[in-house]
């Protein structure tokens, strides 16, 4: 199948490699001509494992091409995918510009029969508006159906080859036997290819999102409560995972999720229920709760050295706001970094992948360093922030010789309090008591 793909961001790039590495011929468009440029030569614009061999290889054998002309690339397609972003507006909204712009420069270039795919994340009955501004401007039959997305950054590839479920919001019966061919070598496990109609495809994203960003808050509160009647997370959430009913994903407690999706799509699905007089007060709940975690690390060291942390030094170890992914959007470790530099503090910062992005967001407001122990050096204490494998097992004798004295402020739970205690390391958690 000849594909088109309308935006190399995250989303549009990891599909149209996939799509390719399936077998068919795959051309990515983009506006940006330095990313265009970048890709043309093998290089990745982001961080995400598998990718890039999966792209210089189907790019290699011709499957997978990129360029600046969208009305070429849907000429020589049947099916065009729009995968551009739908940044996050002022008021929570999902910004629809780009969706809507791509959708119209694919009906005026289509030369016969043509599949629109929504592929971004888009609010409920943005398809419907699609495909208005999709019949205006086609001079050929054209259907817009909505696949949405399912990806977890850091195992993008993953989730695509092998996903839990395809979603299909169609109208057509032929543009429905078009997409399950497209999809059928993706779930030869017998993972479903689910049909709907559209409105459902697009609110299926919303609520997966919101579900998972739902349980991470509460998991979030009840490690807080443990903290306050000196009960152990670890213990409380494998009594509750344990329960078939609820599960163990999603349950780890932390410093509050982040990055390019939760964030926006809870906010959107409250705005969407804001328009149709509805009040999402659960997910404002969830909302208000992810933000005072992020608060956590910072409050906790504030209560170990004082208020002012004028003088004081810390290392800080992630930034990325998941490990496998160099993507700092919403980060918790911006919130921290921030709450530590207000107060005082100097900051020596380390990551396997984001430090390029953070000195773009940070600038020279903290010190950057290639290496997890030389951030150490003279620091006051340590805060970990992400949970790269590579933090998960240290030295911990060559951390208590960098430091000044050994304290460290954990906010992914990496390691056992007990093990702490006998290297008589202060060590503070999360939803575990501090030894």
């Amino acid at each position: 199948m000849n594909i088109a793909i309308v935006g190399t961001g995250y989303v549009g790039l990891v599909s149209g490699t996939c799509y390719a590495e399936s077998g068919n011929e795959v051309i990515c468009v983009d506006i940006d001509a330095k990313r265009i440029a970048s890709l043309v030569e093998g290089k990745i614009p982001i961080y995400e494992p598998g990718l890039e061999e999966l792209v210089r290889r189907n790019a290699r054998e011709g499957r997978l091409r990129f360029t600046r002309d969208t009305a070429a690339a849907v000429a020589q397609s049947m099916v065009s995918f729009i995968a551009v972003g739908t940044p996050m507006s002022a008021s929570g909204a999902a910004d629809l510009t780009g969706v809507f712009k791509a959708a119209e420069d694919i009906a005026r270039a289509v030369t016969g029969y043509h599949v629109i795919v929504v592929k971004s994340t888009v609010p409920v009955g943005t398809n419907d508006k699609v495909r208005e501004i999709v019949l205006r401007a086609a001079k050929h039959p054209v259907d817009v159906c909505s696949v949405p997305e399912f990806l977890k950054e850091g195992a993008a590839v993953e989730d695509f080859m092998r996903p839990d479920r395809v979603i299909i919001g169609s109208r057509s019966e032929r543009a429905t036997a078009i997409l399950r061919e497209i999809h059928a070598p993706f779930v030869r496990t017998d993972n479903p290819i689910l049909v709907m109609d559209p409105k459902s495809a697009e609110l299926s994203k919303y609520a997966a999102n919101s579900m998972l960003a739902l349980r991470i808050s509460f998991i979030n509160q009840i490690a807080n409560l443990c903290d306050a009647v000196g009960a152990d997370i670890s213990a409380v959430r494998r009594g509750l995972g344990s329960d078939r009913r609820i599960g163990s994903q999603y349950l780890f407690p932390g410093l509050g999720y982040g990055g390019s999706c939760f964030p926006k799509d809870v906010q959107a699905l409250i705005h969407t229920a804001a328009e149709y007089n509805l009040n999402f007060s659960l997910l404002k709940a969830a909302e208000e709760v992810n933000a005072e975690q992020k608060r956590v690390l910072p409050m906790r060291v504030k209560r170990h050295f004082g208020e002012d942390l004028t003088g004081k030094t810390f290392a800080l170890w992630g930034l990325a706001f998941k490990p496998r992914t160099d993507d700092m959007r919403e980060a918790p470790s911006l919130v921290v970094i921030e709450e530590l530099i207000a107060a005082g503090a100097d900051v020596r910062v380390h990551d396997p992948e984001s430090l390029a992005n953070a000195r773009a967001i940070l600038g020279n407001r903290v010190s950057y360093h290639e290496t997890n122990y030389e951030a150490l050096g003279g620091a006051d204490a340590l805060l970990i922030c992400t949970e790269w494998n590579e933090f998960r097992h240290p030295n911990f004798q060559r951390i208590k010789a960098e430091l000044k004295q050994p304290v460290i402020f954990d906010g992914r739970n990496l390691y056992d309090p007990e093990l702490m205690k006998a290297l008589d390391i202060t060590y503070y958690s999360i939803g575990r008591s501090p030894v």
